[in-house]
C-alpha cells in the first residue's frame, strides 16, 4: 500500500517520500524547535487557531522567529491536508531553529525550517477505546518545570521516550512521568485526569503537566455537563484509588484506562467519562462539518 503521507516545508508540497530535511538542522541535531500536533476531520483542522498561538507562544518562549504568519500557516495547513488521501488524520506542524553550523550556540541558523506532516495516526487499537489502556507510572522522571517551562511544546521528547519504553517492557501501553516531587504531571504524550467521588481532577502545569489544546476542551465540557473540575496536586495514590481514569490528547483524543500499575480501576469506562466523550465527538462533529454539507 502507497505511504499517503503528503508533507510542506517551505512552502513547497510534497509526498512522504520525496521530503527531505538538511542534516544540519538544529531541529535534527539537538531537538531545537518546537511542534503542534493537529487532527483533522472531514478535511478540516479542529481548533487550528488553538493551535497556532500555541505554536507562536513555544516559539517566542525559545526566541525563535516564525518564518510565516498564522494566516499564512493556516493555508499551509489547509493545503497539506488537502493532498492527503482521507478526510481524516494527524497534522505535525514543526519549527525547526534550521541548518547552522556544529554545536550548541544557534546564532548561525539564519532561516528557520517550517515543516508539515499529514499522515496517518492510530494512538491504541480501536478496542482499547472501550475496553480501556493499562497504565504504568514509570520510573523516568519529567524534566522539571524550573528547569523546560512545559507550555513550551519542545521537540526534545527523550523522557518521554524512555517512559513509553518502561510501559511496553511491563505490558503497559502507557507511562504516566511524575515529577521529582513524586507529583504527576502527564503521560508520556497525553494528560492525565482521574474522577472521584464524581469531581474531576487533572495535573497542574507547575507540576508538568503541558496545558493540551484537549485538556483544555474536556475542562469547558466539563463546566458545561455541570461536572465539578479542577488543577490538583496528585500522587500515585490518587490514581489507585480513583473511580476512573483517562487520558487525553490531539492524538490521543480521549482514551479510557482500566488499570494502573496492575491495579484494577473500578469503573472503565466510566460514566463520567463517557458523558464527556460523547460530548467531544459532538463538539468535534459541529466544528468539523463534511465540506459537502457545510453551509
Amino acid at each position: 500500500m502507497p505511504d499517503p503521507t503528503q508533507c510542506w516545508i517551505n512552502g513547497r508540497l510534497l509526498s512522504g517520500e520525496e521530503a527531505r530535511v538538511p542534516v544540519m538542522d538544529h531541529g535534527l541535531l539537538y531537538g531545537d524547535g518546537v511542534f503542534e500536533g493537529i487532527r483533522f476531520y472531514h478535511g478540516r483542522p479542529f481548533r487550528l487557531q488553538a493551535h497556532l498561538r500555541r505554536l507562536a507562544d513555544s516559539c517566542a518562549a525559545i526566541r525563535l522567529t516564525m518564518p510565516y504568519s498564522a494566516e499564512q500557516l493556516g493555508k499551509a495547513v489547509e493545503e497539506t491536508i488537502a493532498a492527503f488521501p482521507g478526510e481524516d488524520g494527524y497534522l505535525r506542524l514543526m519549527i525547526t531553529r534550521g541548518s547552522g553550523p556544529m554545536g550548541l550556540d544557534p546564532a548561525g541558523c539564519n532561516n528557520p525550517n517550517v515543516i508539515l506532516i499529514a499522515t496517518r495516526l492510530e494512538m491504541v487499537h480501536p478496542e482499547l477505546r472501550q475496553e480501556g489502556i493499562r497504565l504504568i507510572v514509570a520510573a523516568t522522571r519529567r524534566l522539571p518545570a524550573n528547569g523546560l517551562d512545559p507550555r513550551i511544546k519542545s521537540l526534545n521528547y527523550l523522557n518521554n521516550i524512555l517512559a513509553r519504553m518502561e510501559a511496553t517492557r511491563a505490558g503497559a501501553q502507557e507511562a504516566v512521568l511524575l515529577n521529582g516531587q513524586g507529583r504527576v504531571a502527564e503521560g508520556s504524550a497525553e494528560n492525565l485526569f482521574i474522577v472521584r467521588d464524581g469531581r474531576l481532577d487533572t495535573p497542574r502545569p507547575a507540576d508538568g503537566a503541558l496545558a493540551g489544546i484537549t485538556r483544555g476542551i474536556v475542562l469547558e465540557l466539563a463546566a458545561g455537563l455541570g461536572i465539578p473540575a479542577r488543577e490538583a496536586p496528585l500522587t500515585p495514590y490518587d490514581l489507585y484509588t480513583a473511580d476512573e481514569c483517562f487520558l487525553t490528547g490531539t492524538g490521543a483524543e480521549l482514551i479510557p484506562v482500566v488499570e494502573v500499575d496492575e491495579r484494577p480501576l473500578p469503573s472503565c469506562p466510566g460514566p463520567v467519562f463517557s458523558s464527556l466523550a460523547g460530548a467531544f465527538r459532538e463538539l468535534v462533529a459541529r466544528e468539523c462539518t463534511p465540506k459537502e454539507t457545510s453551509r
